[in-house]
């Protein structure tokens, strides 16, 4: 491993290599929980759908753009944000965020949707029988493939810029395009809750996805290969992340409206099945190849994503324990994946989901306040603390429903102002409105701004060094 960085090779242009890093964005964001939730929003919305996709925007493309800006403009990534915390949570939060969303949970969660979105569907339409062997050789085929795209960090982006996105998106624009143009608009009373508040169901919804803590640390792969392609000082790294991003957010917001007019256009009982909607849109449109195209479009963006976090998970493990190198820990964090897959989707979430629900929270306002000190002449310091701590109490009350332990969400459920899902935003913008005054009195909104190392920094001169 050395720790040197990759100059710009031959022949590639600065807004080339923007371009596949924002093609390779887009495609680490777009697992298969970004292609069921839209086409829900369609079905249930009604003639709110404009409201509601607005809201969905917001939260679901919005705030993880914000998310990727505040990580790669500060060139310190989770690791430097988390410490300006406090020196313990600098070590255990990014620790907890990688795992869950590497080896633990989210890694083999896309190995298992894409078997049973992709792999269950098509050897039904062969007529075959998925006994006990096809999770296994499902998990191994795709976990073989994960590694194959990312055991050399060198070039990544490329290989999914260039090769893996427009394939997906040539796929997702033919299922879109043969839907919205053959079939009508189904007649379709909203759901109950979509008609009372639109645009709140449709933030809610967004806030949902989660990809603000894949934000999070997908940051490091953005950081790691625009220094691949030559741009060495952060004001370089910031400016083509933010275009990067942007471009994503872009192709997400477009592939968001299209599947939700998809959605809008497909008949079914249930609309809160965006799977059953998909595959009944595929087969409307396309007859027995929709089962195939749709089965692709799966397999391709669970793939992308699991590249994304397992590499992620390597170039931050293999800093952090540097007598370990990237292959080690990528070949390490893919076979823990590889046996919790086989566990099935069900049991991973049981295991995974309340840590979820505490880290979020904490994400979100660790970004949230990093915007803020951004904008500042300065840097903060209580508006660090004191609202992550209040989101992570909270989040850990909702942590603990989950596991059963109601209580303590009973309690503040008692105030009318409570929901385990979103229920933390409110106290913990008040803190930090409060916290961000502290800061203001002392003094500290005015003071010189430390030159910090920054040990994502580290970790991304490292993954570009590897090869």
């Amino acid at each position: 491993m050395t720790s040197h960085t990759h100059a710009a090779r031959p022949g590639r242009t600065s807004h080339g290599g923007t371009l596949t890093t924002g093609l390779m964005l887009f495609a680490l964001f777009f697992g298969a929980g970004n292609l069921i939730f839209p086409p829900v929003l369609g079905a249930s919305a009604g003639d709110h759908l404009p409201a509601v996709l607005a809201g969905f925007l917001a939260t679901g493309v919005l705030l993880p753009l914000l998310a990727v800006i505040a990580v790669c403009t500060s060139g310190e990534g989770i690791l430097g944000l988390a410490r300006r915390v406090g020196p313990r949570f600098g070590v255990v939060m990014p620790l907890a965020v990688y795992l869950a969303l590497g080896p633990l949970y989210a890694a083999p969660r896309v190995a298992t949707v894409s078997y049973e979105l992709a792999t269950r569907p098509v050897l039904a339409l062969l007529g075959v029988d998925p006994g006990g062997w096809a999770l296994p050789v499902h998990s191994l085929v795709f976990y073989g493939l994960t590694i194959a795209v990312a055991l050399s960090p060198t070039g990544l982006a490329d290989r999914i810029g260039r090769w893996l996105t427009p394939a997906l998106l040539v796929l997702l624009a033919v299922l879109c395009a043969v839907t919205i143009h053959g079939q009508a608009v189904v007649d379709r009373a909203p759901v109950p809750e979509y008609a009372a508040s639109p645009v709140d169901t449709g933030l809610t919804q967004g806030y949902l996805t989660m990809d603000v803590l894949a934000a999070s640390v997908f940051g490091i792969v953005v950081i790691s290969a625009l220094r691949e392609q030559g741009r060495s000082s952060q004001g370089e790294v910031a400016r083509s992340a933010s275009l990067a991003g942007l471009l994503a957010a872009v192709l997400l917001a477009a592939v968001y409206v299209g599947l939700a007019l998809i959605g809008r256009r497909t008949p079914g009982s249930d609309p809160s099945d965006g799977t059953a909607l998909l595959r009944t849109a595929s087969q409307a449109s396309l007859g027995s190849t929709g089962v195939v195209v749709f089965a692709a479009i799966v397999v391709l963006a669970c793939l992308t994503t699991s590249v994304g976090l397992l590499s992620s998970w390597a170039g931050y493990a293999s800093t952090a324990w540097p007598r370990t190198g990237y292959r080690p820990q990528l070949l390490g964090a893919t076979a823990v994946s590889f046996a919790l897959a086989l566990l099935g989707l069900q049991t991973i979430l049981t295991i995974v989901s309340p840590l979820t629900l505490l880290l979020y929270p904490v994400a979100i306002t660790l970004v949230a306040v990093t915007l803020v000190d951004a904008a500042a002449p300065g840097h903060l310091c209580t508006t660090y603390v004191w609202p992550v701590v209040c989101a992570g109490f909270l989040g850990a009350v909702s942590a603990l429903s989950d596991l059963g332990l109601h209580a303590p969400s009973d309690l503040l459920a008692a105030t009318g102002l409570w929901n385990d899902q979103t229920g933390w935003i409110v106290p913990t913008l008040v803190v930090g409105a409060v916290a961000l005054v502290v800061d203001v009195r002392a003094g500290r909104w005015s003071t010189p701004a430390s030159d910090l190392s920054g040990a994502d920094g580290d970790v991304a001169r490292a993954v570009a060094g590897m090869d």
